[in-house]
């Protein structure tokens, strides 16, 4: 006899007030809450450098750039995640009464990791493509050298571009920004990525 178990399925309010009580981060996916795997300091090193370097680049600048513990609502899909680093142009559109999260981002980057590079590079890219202001998106491999860079263009149209090797340069099409690999992978130990 095969025993089947039920989902709970939730919705965004409780999500919300349950994750503001967590003591770990989770995503929301149209029902469901799924906990955030914890991240190497491979990662956390890569998405401090891109972030650091795109902050400085950008100062005095009308652009808003955050890490990691900000909130990304995506309504047509249903979806609350927490992308490794956002840009956003402007202003922030805030979704509820508080400022934890954002709906308009125009730059996402996310350092993938073993457990969840096939989401980032899938689904969540179908759910971020779902955003009006969103027209640049940059997955950072935290294992060798590779990033891979996807552009929208006027007409609509996503143009894919693979930067590899230290000594290549990630340059960006919407903000005037460009950064060195070895500068995105100062400090990291890629002898140390096997753990995920």
């Amino acid at each position: 006899m095969q025993l089947e178990t039920q989902k709970r399925h939730y919705t965004p309010e409780e999500y919300l007030e349950l994750e503001q009580k967590a003591e770990y981060k989770s995503e929301y996916r149209d029902g469901e809450i799924v906990p955030m795997t914890g991240g190497t300091t491979n990662h956390n090193q890569i998405a401090g450098n891109f972030y650091a370097n795109l902050k400085f680049s950008l100062k005095g600048q009308n652009y808003r750039v955050y890490i990691g513990d900000v909130r990304l609502w995506i309504p047509k899909y249903r979806q609350h995640t927490y992308p490794d680093v956002m840009v956003i142009q402007g202003q922030p559109v805030y979704t509820g009464t508080n400022t934890t999260t954002v709906m308009n981002p125009s730059l996402i980057a996310e350092v993938l990791s073993k457990s969840t590079q096939n989401y980032d590079q899938g689904n969540k890219f179908l759910y971020y493509r779902s955003i009006p202001e969103f027209k640049e998106y940059i997955l950072i491999d935290q294992y060798q050298y590779h990033v891979m860079h996807y552009v929208k263009t006027a007409d609509g149209k996503w143009i894919f571009d693979e930067i590899e090797g230290e000594s290549a340069t990630l340059s960006f099409e919407t903000i005037d920004f460009q950064i060195v690999l070895t500068d995105l992978y100062e400090q990291v130990n890629f002898a140390e990525s096997d753990e995920d």
